[in-house]
């Protein structure tokens, strides 16, 4: 299979459908979009004030100094830290396993960055902090607008609250939260996973949050139920569980918990999806009192030899406990090394998950080199279940100088029996790097005879315009060319999300749907001109003989698949007729439908758009 360049001869063409209309029979509307049922709302013009400050700590009132409407807001001052702002108990407001949108403004009289936030605290007594929404404000008004959330039934103490730099006085006006709008996807667009079937697996990550939407879910399971990747619920931070540790750890053996993970082990359970445990071994999002004496936060570091007894205990218990508890969840790959080089191939500094360094690694600190990686590998090739592969996890995997560094490491532990794969993370961007240098990485890491997975796949633009769009697209599909051609020695893809307003990149739009769960040009980029393949196994006696050929349809004799206008010919006028009738510009006649549906599944849609475009390249009818 060959995904083919020539597709740009009809991008012109083509952008009447995907650009202009996304999919004309699922097009979204503003009433799609618009707020659902307001379940608590305020102008803070007058009557009890439902926030508190966080902690105890900052002055809350009504002012009538600012007002984005009407005469007043609510006001904080008395702030000594960042995290010190207004917040709003949800806890007898909302329901769990529910999404829901909250909108508001906020102000601050000098320039400051202001974020919109939520807290819940876990079964297991931990507080967690995730950022849903940031903006700007210099004496004007930021908007946050029907910005999504949802929290699961085993979280309590879950708060909306806003933050600034430290001191700030901050002004909030017109807070609304609402039950998001279910938008139905689009049902009659290609799935991607099958679009690729036969080449490699098409996952995804999500976040247990992401549970509570009906139509971000109807996306993983139509695109991307091959592989799961969670986005937190199983790094360290989640799953190491401090004060169990301190009863019962013996100073070596760190104690785990999966209440951050619970929902999501059971969701892919029950869809029996294979999972991608990520991850194991990272100098980020791993608490420094993991490597402290008595597990506390005070302690002194611990030495070499206590650390490598925590770290087997830890893969121990992780890979245990989820084998006991999570019986029907296939773990099929782990990342058991997340990030340990740097962009020029050495390893990070000794330091502090707490330092504000990127670079600092306590692991570093406690072994002075990268000498902890092969250990945590011969761990997780004991106590991994059987047909678990293990990964070493990188991002800038194409910078050259870490890309040596992988390789000569990947070498290393294959030679050893104790890696199976590497882990191209492929955080990109329009602008950097060229599919031509992210292949010479590929082909560098395929070269090892290892498999390769793409774990975290985003691209992101600053252009939201049609003109940036399209060149995302673009970069898309040239990256998913190269996958295509070393298909050999990929197992997975993983886009490392589903929709844009979701992503930990979201102001730059780095995914292939967008926040109304509708399909980008990004998408149809990368299914465009894909030969669906079919593997088929025959024995005979002893033999076993497998093959891969493309599948082909046949309709009515008398009908000539493509000719729509039916004049006994392929060529540009029956795209262009097609594209008319999608738009509602023209109407088929029973014939000329059944010519139009090129993949005969008695529906007319892009898909056949793109199945039209195959069949022109294949035959070179270009002519009108």
């Amino acid at each position: 299979m060959k995904r083919h360049t020539t597709k740009k001869l009809l991008a012109g063409l083509l952008s009447t459908v995907l650009l202009g209309t996304s999919i004309p029979f699922a097009a979204v509307t503003a009433e799609d979009t618009a707020t659902g049922n307001v379940i608590y709302s305020t102008d803070f013009e007058s009557g009890d004030i439902l926030f508190t400050g966080r902690d105890g700590i900052g002055t809350l009132s009504l002012s009538t100094a600012q007002a984005y409407s009407g005469s007043s807001s609510l006001y904080m001052t008395d702030r000594t830290k960042g995290w010190h702002g207004p917040q709003l108990l949800l806890d007898d407001i909302c329901e769990p396993n529910k999404e829901y949108t909250v909108s508001a403004y906020a102000m601050t009289a000098w320039y400051n960055t202001i974020k919109l936030s939520i807290e819940y605290t876990d079964a297991a007594g931990e507080r967690h902090y995730d950022n849903l929404s940031s903006g700007v404000s210099n004496g004007n008004w930021a908007e946050f607008s029907n910005i999504k959330f949802s929290f699961t039934d085993d979280v309590t103490n879950v708060y909306i609250y806003f933050e600034c730099n430290d001191g700030a006085d901050m002004y909030i006006d017109d807070f609304t939260l609402a039950e998001a709008p279910v938008i139905p996807i689009q049902e009659d667009i290609a799935s991607l996973k099958d679009v690729y079937s036969g080449y490699f697996k098409i996952g995804t990550a999500i976040m247990a949050s992401n549970l509570a939407s009906p139509s971000f879910m109807d996306l993983v399971e139509k695109h991307f139920n091959e592989s799961i990747t969670f986005g937190n619920e199983l790094k360290p931070d989640y799953v190491l569980d401090q004060a169990a540790s301190q009863e019962k750890g013996n100073d070596v053996n760190p104690q785990v918990n999966f209440a951050q993970a619970d929902a999501l082990l059971k969701y892919c359970a029950e869809h029996k999806i294979p999972v991608r445990g990520h991850t194991l071994v990272w100098h980020s999002q791993t608490p420094d009192w993991f490597f402290k004496e008595g597990f506390s936060d005070d302690g002194a570091w611990v030495d070499k030899d206590t650390m490598l007894q925590r770290m087997e205990n830890y893969i121990k218990n992780v890979m245990e406990g989820l084998a006991t508890q999570y019986p029907d969840v296939e773990f099929y790959a782990w990342d058991v090394v997340n990030e340990a080089w740097t962009d020029n191939g050495t390893p990070r500094e000794a330091g502090s998950s707490k330092s504000e360094d990127s670079n600092s690694s306590a692991w570093v600190r406690i072994f002075g080199d990268n000498s902890f990686i092969e250990p945590a590998f011969e761990y997780a090739r004991k106590y991994a279940p059987a047909g678990c592969k293990l990964y070493y996890n990188d991002f800038n995997e194409y910078m050259p100088s870490k890309t040596t560094a992988i390789y000569d490491m990947a070498m290393d532990l294959k030679e050893k029996g104790l890696i199976d794969g590497i882990g191209m993370q492929s955080h990109l961007d329009v602008g950097f790097p060229t599919a031509s240098a992210y292949r010479k990485a590929l082909d560098k890491f395929a070269s090892t005879g290892l498999d390769v997975q793409i774990t975290e796949l985003d691209i992101t633009t600053s252009d939201t315009s049609e003109t940036g769009l399209q060149n995302q697209a673009q970069l898309y599909s040239d990256i998913f060319d190269v996958y295509v051609d070393y298909a050999d020695s990929i197992s997975a893809v993983v886009i490392w999300g589903v929709t844009d307003d979701q992503s930990w990149r979201a102001s730059r739009v780095p995914l292939l749907f967008d926040e109304n769960f509708q399909a980008k040009p990004a998408f149809y980029s990368v299914i465009d001109d894909v030969e669906p393949k079919v593997t088929t196994t025959t024995t005979t006696g002893t033999t076993t003989t497998t093959t891969e050929t493309t599948t082909t349809t046949t309709t009515d004799p008398d009908i000539i698949l493509g000719d729509v206008d039916l004049d006994g010919i392929v060529r540009l006028n029956d795209l262009i007729l097609l594209q008319k009738y999608l738009i509602r510009k023209e109407t088929l006649n029973a014939e000329q439908g059944k010519a139009a549906d090129m993949n005969q599944d008695d529906q007319i849609n892009v898909v056949d758009i793109i199945l039209w475009e195959r069949l022109a390249i294949f035959t070179q009818n270009w002519d009108a």
